[in-house]
């Protein structure tokens, strides 16, 4: 299972999990975030001034917090780092 997936399985069936991604486009409240690849749509509605280009913390469908680029990269490098533990 390579990186892109087990983010993508995770997202999917853990509702505890937090992840980073930038966010690549936005429509109304609505946001296409990049996670690893995997392209996610998130709500807004819980975070102010978000813009294409930020970083933001996913969970359950919401962008809970925008995150600095330099956090969301190290926090995406631990994830890296688990698929390599994991294979």
């Amino acid at each position: 299972m390579n990186m892109f997936t087990l983010l993508n399985t995770l997202l999917c069936i853990n509702s505890c999990l937090a992840i980073p991604g930038k966010i690549v486009s936005i429509n109304d409240n609505i946001a296409q975030v990049d996670v690893a690849g995997v392209i996610r749509t998130a709500s807004l509605q819980l975070v102010d001034d978000a813009k294409v280009g930020d970083y933001a913390l996913l969970h359950a469908g919401f962008a809970i917090q925008l995150l600095d680029e330099e956090e969301a990269l190290e926090t995406l490098k631990l994830w890296e780092s688990m698929d390599e533990i994991l294979r």
